[in-house]
């Protein structure tokens, strides 16, 4: 076998006689074998010439070492600027320049240019500037999930009810939420420090169009109430009231009745979980607070929901423009519950079999109906007046 390392006797002259290694034994170069069936072969030691195959090959790599590709190791340390610090510690990350690339926090800020003018609202607070955007606690940041607007996060900021993951201010918004952070710390309520951004940094972090006012927030949802605890909650209130809104789908047009029925004492407004927005940044933004003091209660099927009201002493009217009767004819100085659809198919045939009465709203001229959260807002007015 040609692989096969050689023997003792590789030096024994064959048979046929002395070796030819060396001498011009036949045609051709000088050294080359002799040709035909019984010329002898031609071997060495292994001093002179090993033998071809992987295992001297190996052999070879271990005793010469083998230069053309280094051994593996531990990957070497990389100090070029800008690159990840080994983890024994010692370079800090640079940049090009070869100063650190983030300073450590409190150190490095620069100083005031003018010192005689006024502190602003976060060098008092000692916040530091541009802090980064992202979520000191709980999941990622996600900006479908983000309350914002003034109005919005101060309720949010001071509602017990609410944990408040992180909040993020410009200079106007830190002033803006000057009364809900006096108000939250008078009530001993458990809030994180404010980050100081920049407003092309909640440009980013918001929906595209987003009117934030220099402030967002990163809560996490309210507790669910359920259609019972209305019911129980009313067993005390001879005139209580609630909306019921049916396939609204439009988060402004939600958020606008949340507002309206916070503004007219309403209880709760009550929405059909599968045909209803959740309760994003949008929603929140019109509803402007009033989802802190309104609860927005989901049920599975809405008239089975309205049946349960009825048990509870409701009056169930709901509002189309086939009623009969105008609103301000029917008597709701009792509890009550107005149950309004969507701008395009209204209210459904089984929700308004639900229904003690339909009745409409005394509109005219060229346009004969009303947005949804308009008529909402028309109707509940109307029952405040009534009462």
């Amino acid at each position: 076998m040609r692989n096969r390392p050689p023997s003792s006797k590789s030096d024994r002259r064959g048979k046929s006689g002395p070796s030819n290694t060396g001498r011009d034994t036949g045609r051709g170069k000088p050294g080359a074998p002799a040709k035909g069936p019984r010329a002898a072969k031609s071997f060495t030691r292994d001093d002179d010439r090993p033998a071809r195959g992987p295992r001297v090959a190996r052999e070879r790599s271990e005793q010469q070492g083998d230069e053309r590709r280094p051994q593996r190791g531990p990957r070497r340390e990389d100090t070029r600027p800008g690159t990840r610090p080994p983890r024994d510690g010692a370079p800090v990350r640079q940049s090009r320049d070869g100063a650190p690339s983030r300073p450590p926090r409190g150190e490095g800020r620069p100083a005031r240019s003018n010192p005689g003018r006024p502190m602003s609202a976060a060098e008092e607070l000692g916040l530091e500037d541009a802090a980064p955007l992202r979520a000191s606690t709980g999941p990622a940041l996600n900006k479908h999930n983000l309350l914002y607007g003034v109005h919005a996060v101060a309720a949010a900021w001071v509602n017990p009810t609410r944990k408040i993951r992180d909040l993020f201010v410009t200079e106007a918004g830190l002033e803006a939420l000057d009364s809900a952070f006096d108000k939250a710390s008078q009530e001993e309520l458990d809030r994180p420090e404010p980050q100081l951004v920049e407003k092309e940094d909640l440009d980013k972090l918001l929906p595209p169009g987003a009117v934030h006012q220099g402030v967002a927030l990163s809560c996490a949802p309210l507790p669910e109430v359920q259609i019972e605890d209305i019911c129980i909650a009313a067993a005390n209130d001879p005139q209580a009231l609630v909306v019921v809104l049916d396939q609204v789908t439009d988060p402004h047009n939600v958020g606008a009745v949340l507002r309206s029925a916070a503004a007219f004492g309403a209880k709760a407004v009550i929405v059909q979980d599968r045909h209803a927005p959740p309760v994003t940044g949008t929603l929140a933004k019109t509803a402007s607070g009033a989802v802190e003091a309104v609860p927005l209660v989901r049920v599975t099927n809405l008239a089975r929901a309205i049946d349960d009201l009825k048990a509870a002493g409701f009056w169930s009217v709901g509002l189309a423009e086939s009623g009969k009767r105008h609103l301000h004819e029917v008597d709701l100085t009792g509890r009550s519950a107005l149950v309004l659809g969507s701008e395009g198919e209204g209210i459904r045939r089984l929700t308004g079999e639900r229904c003690d009465e339909i009745v409409r709203l005394p509109t005219g001229g060229p346009v004969g109906s009303l947005n949804v959260s308009n008529a909402a807002a028309v109707a509940l007015y109307e029952v405040a007046r009534r009462r």
